[in-house]
């Protein structure tokens, strides 16, 4: 996968409208945990399915990313690798 699409994939132009993300948006009002399941469930979604696309690649890589999100989460950390100051 070029640099180019794999940037598009991790940051989609489409999700950028307004002043926030809508995943930032969908963790703000979601308590964590149900946070976590929305993350696991949209990289089971992608890796249930990635065999039948068009660009298998593609879905494997919007798994990864959902994996890597929950990863950060556990973690305690904010994407920048900062402790997060949140409390569910």
């Amino acid at each position: 996968m070029r640099l180019k699409d794999k940037e598009e994939l991790q940051n989609p132009s489409h999700y950028k409208k307004g002043s926030i993300e809508c995943i930032e948006a969908m963790e703000s009002m979601l308590s964590k945990e149900e946070f976590i399941g929305f993350l696991r469930g949209n990289s089971f979604k992608y890796r249930w399915r990635y065999q039948h696309k068009d660009n298998p690649i593609k879905d494997l890589f919007k798994a990864e990313w959902y994996e890597k999100r929950l990863l950060l989460l556990l973690q305690g950390d904010n994407s920048d690798g900062s402790k997060s100051g949140k409390n569910r």
